[in-house]
């Protein structure tokens, strides 16, 4: 046996953070956060991101926001209910994925954002953009995220 080797250290993951749209691919991207939170024993934090669609109509006052803000709840309600079923701890927030006021503000730096605001040292983006087309929300952000953050991402 090599005296000189070390075992690596365990992989530890206490918060995955997981980007969300409101849409069926987003919602499968938050099935592998929980899976990777539970075999790690860590939480997972969701975020509800607002593309510039939605953004640009609340601030024309086109977009009901209540109506946006139901429909973003009820879905994260739904992916509680995910981990609740395996038994992970999950926390939520929304946020706007686009600023008209600030060229620096897109949905991969507010993933980038977030992710050092919860303290997420894991990633579950999902690649398509499923809301707005031509897909702009979380494919953008997915590449994005796999090129600029210093945490493992998963892109599914």
């Amino acid at each position: 046996m090599d005296e000189h080797r070390t075992d690596p250290e365990p992989v530890a993951v206490e918060t995955v953070l997981v980007p969300v749209d409101g849409s069926e691919e987003s919602a499968r991207a938050v099935e592998y956060a929980v899976a990777v939170a539970d075999r790690y024993g860590g939480s997972v934090h969701v975020v509800f991101v607002l593309g510039r669609g939605l953004v640009v109509g609340m601030d024309a006052g086109t977009v009901d926001e209540a109506t946006i803000a139901e429909n973003a709840t009820h879905f994260l309600e739904d992916t509680e209910a995910v981990g609740d079923a395996y038994g992970v701890p999950m926390s939520t927030s929304m946020t706007h994925g686009f600023s008209p006021t600030r060229k620096t503000r897109h949905p991969g730096s507010v993933v980038l954002d977030t992710a050092d605001a919860v303290g997420a040292d894991f990633i579950v983006v999902p690649r398509e953009s499923m809301i707005e087309r031509p897909a702009e929300v979380l494919e953008k952000a997915a590449e994005y995220v796999l090129s600029y953050a210093s945490q493992p991402v998963l892109s599914v």
